[in-house]
């Protein structure tokens, strides 16, 4: 889906969204001692997701093309008060005193470049921050470089108008927004510390890890987390995870072949050893650790699927099984093909798996799908378009944070939206509508340095025949249709459904009651034409009941 997407209120579609409205409100507002919530509280702002590779770049802060024509003008180099080249922007729970040295790229190389003979997936060097998970995103964007050009503007240099001032371009929670950093990085003894790349006077990377780390407030935000969070802060896309030891879906190894051929990035892991920081097992696969898919293929004979994966370390930890490097399998290979693949069989962190091996081996897979109509499971068929709409909103505890259906009396005060699903989708024999339904928590890993972790979220859906809101009874003698796969404390939670047309409420919750979080709520359907979106306010009278403006 390229561009931005447009919605009109009314006239036909497959989908509708409509605020709640409850006509006694007025009256009741109107009652003594009545304690009123304003009308837009954890109300959504509803802006359409740009595309992955597009959408308009939001400035915060004073512009990149501001501070740069000051400072040549002025004959200065650029230091960024925002986030300055002290401890704090580092650690946030331990002192860096007399550990890192802040330097600009000019300080450490004769001839410093941004980017060196082209970008590829194996430029980039993990450094001493446990931040795996952001080196495989990289590899794959690397991968893309319409993709790669969204996030890493090429127009940057140490040469032509250099006063020490770079970009970098995120999506955030709904918009891409631009982050401008100087070029002062921490190092130890002339070297850097962190991400950084191989050729050691190229440095676009380890000027993206600091634009990243600043986005989240310190490069210790950075430690620890899902490849897929930063790919879809890379991309704008739709993360959906699969649990390799658990159900998979038929002809699961279609799915994954129809993700790669719609450029959906995916990334796999094992979970960790809790007494082992990243355990390397005898097969030669890390524990605790992230990597990239980089490649699949079908052998001529379609017999076996081959997928290339890569160890972000770059270097000999590497699978050692069946189509591992230099394993007799490629003897059956020709040399044609082995030309075609790129097969090479270095101490690079990348090698090759067969499907079979791969579902056996690996826990997780995470994908990021670059655009909706990369959602679509069904191998082979023709592409189908999904439109989108994102709303904000806020869980406030006393308000609207009911908690999850376990607390019945008071899951009914979750904030609730309304869609509705008037058609079945194009070329369905079955008579039933796709949504895609995502749900993220804002900012939690900005968070962090005040003790503040990711919360348990998940969602509801339940089927409906009304327009008025849902009340504890309701939810007491009704099921839910759907729901995610569970509560958990991931920053995002996403779950695909096939409805029969009718009407629908999503509610999204916190599983425990009366907690504290902003969340972005994105629904994906086909042929949506619509966007009025249904979002249900509480206010808490004087007796301490819910009620709705």
């Amino acid at each position: 889906l390229i561009g931005d997407v447009g919605f009109t209120i009314g006239g036909g579609g497959n989908v509708r969204f409509g605020r709640f409205q409850d006509p006694r409100a007025a009256l009741r507002a109107r009652i003594q001692h009545k304690v009123v919530v304003p009308p837009d509280a954890g109300l959504s702002a509803r802006k359409p997701i740009p595309a992955s590779t597009g959408g308009q770049v939001q400035k915060q802060g004073r512009s990149y093309e501001e501070l740069k024509a000051k400072h040549l003008a002025a004959g200065t180099l650029f230091e960024d008060d925002e986030f300055p080249a002290i401890g704090s922007s580092i650690f946030y729970s331990q002192p860096t005193a007399g550990l890192f040295q802040w330097k600009r790229p000019k300080e450490l190389s004769a001839s410093p470049k941004f980017i060196s003979d082209g970008i590829s997936r194996f430029d980039v060097e993990q450094g001493e921050l446990g931040d795996c998970w952001l080196l495989a995103a990289v590899a794959n964007l690397s991968l893309y470089q319409d993709l790669l050009d969204q996030v890493v503007p090429h127009d940057q240099s140490f040469d032509h108008e250099y006063c020490g001032i770079f970009r970098f371009h995120f999506w955030h929670f709904g918009e891409w927004v631009e982050v401008v950093i100087d070029d002062r990085l921490p190092t130890r003894n002339n070297r850097l510390v962190f991400l950084h790349s191989h050729d050691q006077d190229e440095y676009w990377s380890a000027l993206l890890e600091k634009a990243y780390a600043k986005l989240f407030g310190s490069y210790e935000a950075l430690k620890g987390g899902s490849t897929v969070e930063a790919l879809e802060d890379f991309t704008g896309g739709l993360a959906e995870f699969y649990d390799l030891r658990g159900k998979q879906p038929p002809d699961f190894d279609k799915i994954i072949n129809h993700c790669y051929a719609k450029k959906s990035l995916m990334a796999c892991s094992i979970n960790a050893d809790p007494n082992v920081v990243e355990a390397r097992q005898s097969n030669g696969l890390i524990r605790g650790h992230a990597y990239s898919i980089t490649k699949i293929v079908n052998q001529p004979t379609g017999k076996v699927m081959l997928i290339r994966i890569r160890n972000p370390w770059g270097n000999e930890a590497e699978w050692n099984g069946r189509w591992s490097d230099r394993s007799r399998e490629w003897q059956s290979v020709s040399d044609q093909t082995r030309r075609d693949l790129g097969l090479t069989f270095d101490a690079d962190g990348e090698f090759w798996m067969c499907f079979d091996d791969f579902v056996r081996e690996y826990e997780k897979l995470e994908i990021c799908h670059l655009g909706p109509q990369s959602l679509n499971d069904t191998a082979g068929s023709a592409r189908i378009t999904f439109q989108m709409t994102v709303e904000h909103g806020t869980w406030q505890p006393g308000v609207n944070a009911g908690g999850c259906r376990n607390f019945l009396e008071t899951f009914w005060t979750n904030p609730q939206y309304r869609v509705q699903v008037q058609d079945a989708d194009d070329n369905d024999n079955e008579d039933k509508g796709t949504l895609i339904i995502g749900l993220m928590q804002k900012n939690r890993r900005k968070m962090r340095k005040q003790g503040i972790d990711l919360l348990t979220i998940g969602f509801m859906v339940y089927a409906v025949k009304h327009s008025g809101p849902l009340d504890m009874n309701f939810f007491k003698y009704n099921a839910a249709v759907a729901r995610s796969n569970a509560f958990i404390n991931s920053r995002e939670v996403s779950g695909r459904f096939r409805l029969t047309p009718g009407t629908y409420v999503i509610v999204p919750s916190t599983f425990q009651k009366n907690e504290q979080a902003d969340f972005v709520l994105r629904i994906f359907s086909e042929k949506i034409s619509t966007s009025e979106y249904e979002l249900l306010v509480s206010k808490v009278d004087g007796e301490g009941r819910n009620d709705y403006l």
